[in-house]
């Protein structure tokens, strides 16, 4: 495998990983769902000092809330942009690990809603999707992605959109009611 630098800020934490194949060389997060922008850059400084340059970026692309995403994703591109090195997209939701056969992870997304998707054997089977809680059965949440898991994914999965499951919170003056 390729040493990858690995980011995620769907969820209400900024995580970055140094993953070299099965090893985690540095993997740290900094909670504050709303202080992506500049825990980002101090955390993706923190990791470079800990190995080589990485070959690969890998950035979670959702689901999650509008900014969050966006402050993620734009970094990984310009990075990897000035680096000339290719920026590979995975789902947030299939990057959490969790150790039973068939569930249903869920993350925070605002509003008294949450984004989920259930998995069999590890395989997403249903979700993307966003609903009141109420709506799901047996959701497993407050878990987070697994970089090295995100990484591992990449060798199968290259989303080039931002997973936005709903209109963003910000609208035009024009369109305001």
């Amino acid at each position: 495998m390729t040493l990858a630098l690995a980011i995620d800020t769907s969820t209400s934490r900024t995580i970055v990983g140094i993953i070299d194949g099965d090893n985690v060389l540095f993997e740290k997060f900094h909670e504050g769902a709303t202080d992506h922008g500049r825990a980002l850059s101090q955390l993706v400084a923190e990791a470079l000092k800990v190995s080589h340059p990485p070959k690969q970026v890998v950035v979670g692309m959702g689901p999650g809330p509008f900014t969050g995403l966006r402050v993620g994703i734009s970094f990984a591109h310009a990075f990897g942009l000035a680096r000339n090195i290719p920026v590979i997209g995975v789902c947030s939701l299939d990057a959490i690990a969790i150790d039973e056969n068939e569930y249903i992870v869920a993350i925070d997304a605002r509003r008294k809603e949450i984004y989920w998707a259930h998995y069999k054997d590890g395989v997403r089977i249903e979700g993307p999707s966003v609903s009141k809680p109420a709506e799901v059965d047996g959701f497993i949440i407050d878990q987070y992605p697994d970089m090295k898991k995100l990484v591992a994914l990449s060798s199968s999965q290259n989303v080039t959109e931002p997973m936005y499951l709903r209109r963003p919170d910000a609208v035009p003056t024009a369109e305001r009611s």
